[in-house]
């Protein structure tokens, strides 16, 4: 990740709730057979290593888990994005040497990644998932729900990954460069956009709030 101070985070506090929030997540694999990208959700679980491990699984026909084992991966998160206009600066009035740009989240995390195969560990995982996606709904479903055999033959389908983490990245760029008038502009140019960029809004209205500490 390019690295420039202004937009860079270090907070693990920030970093972690991030990847809570936008589970979803690209893992880049350097196997034995060169780099592949695989697109799932992944869980960190704070117990494992001295700074934690995400967790996630694939399908056992996926040929990405025979690459090989303790291979090096770099799974990426990434958060609210939107283009913004330099319309919407208010420095533009005295100043027209402005260009667009785009915002965005994102948090890096790099480690050595194992794959496993242990029947109970995959059943916990899959529990632990299916218990964190499903928790926001009235009436939640339970990998319990569904018969014992049935879920022992879908797992012997897959295979778990555990990434341990040796190095977290944060690179929250929200216009942190521009003048306070210009992000106040920003913010509600974003306002007025569609979903996606409201949420750009939202975190950067929130951005000061945000302790390095």
């Amino acid at each position: 990740m390019y690295r420039v101070e202004a937009f860079e985070i270090e907070n693990q506090a920030i970093l972690t709730a991030h990847l809570a929030e936008h589970p979803f997540a690209s893992l880049v694999i350097n196997g034995d057979e060169g780099p592949c990208v695989e697109h799932l959700p992944l869980e960190l679980d704070g117990s494992i290593g001295a700074r934690g491990a995400l967790l996630g699984h694939v399908s056992r026909a996926n040929p990405v888990w025979r690459q090989g084992d303790a291979l090096r991966a770099l799974a990426v998160f990434v958060g609210p994005q939107a283009y913004v206009s330099p319309a919407w600066y208010a420095t533009k009035a005295t100043d027209p040497r402005v260009v667009p740009t785009w915002n965005y989240a994102a948090v890096h995390v790099s480690g050595t990644l194992r794959f496993f195969h242990d029947a109970s560990r995959l059943h916990d995982l899959l529990t632990r998932l299916t218990d964190r996606f499903e928790s926001m709904r009235s009436t939640p479903w339970h990998v319990s729900d569904a018969p014992a055999d049935f879920i022992e033959r879908m797992s012997t389908g897959i295979v778990g990954l555990e990434l341990e983490i040796d190095r977290m990245q944060g690179k929250w760029k929200m216009s942190q460069n521009r003048p306070p008038a210009d992000r106040a502009g920003v913010i509600e140019g974003l306002r007025h956009e569609a979903r996606a960029s409201r949420s750009v809004a939202d975190v950067m209205a929130a951005f000061d709030g945000f302790s390095e500490e």
